[in-house]
């Protein structure tokens, strides 16, 4: 059973004036901590070098923050008998949850001892979230939502590493809008936008949760098909077919869209692969014949 305890931090309640009004055992207890917490941004590292501090009071079997924007679970946690939960806040404002996991209930005095912990823990954290969600706006298309340029280069580096060390292939799928430009000239660009939000939109419903739709730029979009094969890129294209001829906004203004698809190869680098998706693009927008079976040879 899970139990919440409302922590409040305020910003200034933890300094290293309050620091040195305590036991001097505690003082350098918590300013070691400190140290330890102001050596990274990455919300993980900070929960599992958390874990280790209280491991030292408390015994538990698994530590999990929870914030609307990020979870992070510490090192080797499973599951206990019990949870003990501890909302956190900052400045009033409701902040995250930490959850320990228990097999027994924990005292009133490692209570006391979790929450002044806490307060170590709260700006951290709260720095790490702020940078967190920097990267993710930084890493995102504001139109769409979607992955942009940036975020594309980082994942393909990411799925063609992991494709080969696990024997797998990697799918590449370009796709441009047919005559974009005759929406923005002819409706405006607000109602492009949305167009461009729309297709979006198909393109997401059309592919499975484990690949990644990325927005270039202007019309051009592009999908990274992990653990691919050949039905299952047959298949994504036939679904964003469907899905954009059933989404009314894209069906009326006679919105269609070209792709280009191509398998990995195993002597490709992201370059490379990048040109043989482009060019069967282009090969589909000129009308041109398509080797597509080509692109499937390891």
């Amino acid at each position: 059973m899970a139990t919440v305890n409302v922590v409040d931090h305020p910003n200034s309640k933890f300094n290293a004036f309050t620091l040195f009004q305590q036991s001097e055992q505690q003082s350098q207890r918590n300013l070691a901590l400190l140290k330890q917490l102001q050596t990274t941004l990455d919300v993980k590292e900070l929960i599992n070098i958390f874990a280790v501090e209280v491991a030292k009071y408390l015994d538990f079997t698994g530590v999990y923050f929870k914030h609307p924007d990020i979870n992070a679970t510490a090192k080797d946690s499973r599951q206990a008998k019990a949870e003990r939960q501890f909302e956190l806040k900052l400045n009033g404002q409701f902040f995250g949850i930490i959850t320990y996991a228990v097999n027994i209930p924990i005292s009133m005095t490692n209570d006391k001892v979790l929450t002044e912990l806490h307060e170590l823990l709260i700006n951290p954290l709260n720095n790490a979230v702020q940078y967190h969600q920097a990267m993710q706006l930084a890493m995102q298309d504001s139109l769409t939502q979607l992955g942009n340029r940036r975020s594309f280069d980082e994942q393909i580096k990411r799925a063609m590493a992991q494709a080969t060390r696990q024997q797998t292939l990697v799918g590449l799928i370009f796709c441009d809008l047919n005559k974009f430009k005759a929406v923005n000239d002819s409706f405006g660009h607000a109602m492009g936008d949305n167009v461009l939000i729309h297709f979006a939109k198909a393109l997401r419903q059309s592919v499975r949760d484990t690949d990644y739709v990325f927005r270039f730029g202007g019309d051009e979009f592009a999908i990274i098909v992990t653990d691919a094969t050949k039905p299952s890129l047959t298949v994504i294209e036939q679904r964003i077919y469907h899905t954009m001829s059933q989404d009314i906004l894209l069906a009326k203004y006679h919105v269609t869209c070209s792709l280009g698809l191509a398998f990995m190869n195993r002597a490709d680098d992201v370059s490379s692969f990048f040109l043989r998706a482009d060019q069967a693009l282009y090969s589909q927008k000129m009308n041109l014949p398509q080797k597509f079976s080509l692109a499937f040879k390891g």
